[in-house]
């Protein structure tokens, strides 16, 4: 199993070294363990050069079987873990950077105040990075704006709403205002931040029938904070990414008003491990109290 997750880590380092360090091992060792894989399946997996490690054509092809021998094994270790208790178990969420920073540590902090030896990895992206890393098997389950989720067959639960506000710079003109209609923010500088498959923003804008004025795309919500800091534009952000920032602007309710809906994604709430059956309803009971 050792070579099939060092093969899946090397793509994902995009090198030898930087995988070999990921993995505990030395490099001579990871490189013996892709000989031996690429010897039995009787191909080249990798092709070195000065940029980095990339996949071959047949090594391309054959990832996406080699990740799920890993996803097996690791749900099979998950199971033989659920039959000695969830105390062991590692949860895989996917999420983005306002959950990640704002709201999913406090869960995570509860969770293991009930289960002390239970571990978190967390793969941060956007709606559609966090959609495809469910549809692989890469994460249990993930953050994301239900109404994204373009997959029919994946499942859903909704779980609160967040409101979306108008960030500008301090000494802004329209900052003297408490509320911003959407007609003004569109004809300032917009920048917009980049989600994926959907983005409230610009389907604000959309239904509105207004074309905002974007001059920029970023993939960061401090980037934009930043940004704005410095007057090179105005924003929509949520307002869970806004809290306990030091950042310098103003924020500002919008008008009419815009909010999103955080929720997460998963395949099917009976095959998750067990650990992550527990986060899930754990999740869902904090939401309810917060209501």
């Amino acid at each position: 199993m050792n070579r099939y997750r060092a093969v899946v880590k090397i793509a994902e380092c995009g090198g030898f070294t930087k995988a070999a360090k990921e993995l505990g091992y030395t490099q001579s060792a990871v490189s013996q363990m892709v000989q031996s894989l690429e010897e039995e399946l009787d191909t080249v997996l990798f092709v070195r050069s000065k940029k980095g490690v990339t996949l071959t054509p047949d090594g391309a092809e054959l990832m996406p079987y080699i990740k799920n021998i890993c996803h097996a094994y690791r749900e099979l270790m998950e199971k033989r873990s659920e039959i000695e208790g969830i105390q062991n178990a590692s949860i895989r969420i996917g999420t983005f950077a306002s959950v990640s920073c704002h709201w999913l540590p406090g869960l995570m902090k509860g969770f293991k105040e009930k289960y002390p030896s239970v571990s978190f990895q967390l793969y941060q992206g956007d709606y559609t990075a966090i959609e495809e890393l469910v549809k692989e098997g890469s994460v249990d389950f993930g953050f994301v704006n239900p109404q994204a989720v373009t997959d029919q067959e994946l499942k859903t639960i909704p779980l609160k709403k967040d409101p979306m506000l108008a960030v500008l710079p301090i000494n802004h003109p329209l900052a003297a205002k408490d509320k911003i209609s959407i007609k003004e923010l569109a004809q300032e500088p917009f920048i917009l931040l980049e989600e994926g498959s959907m983005n409230e923003p610009m389907e604000y804008f959309q239904q509105h029938g207004i074309k905002p004025n974007i001059q920029y795309i970023v993939h960061d919500d401090y980037t934009i904070m930043a940004m704005i800091e410095k007057g090179l534009g105005v924003g929509i952000l949520s307002e869970l990414i806004l809290n306990r920032v030091d950042y310098k602007n103003a924020v500002r309710n919008m008008e009419p008003p815009l909010s999103r809906t955080i929720g997460v994604v998963f395949k099917d709430q009976r095959i998750l491990p067990a650990a992550s059956r527990h986060f899930l309803d754990f999740l869902t009971d904090a939401y309810k109290e917060l209501e």
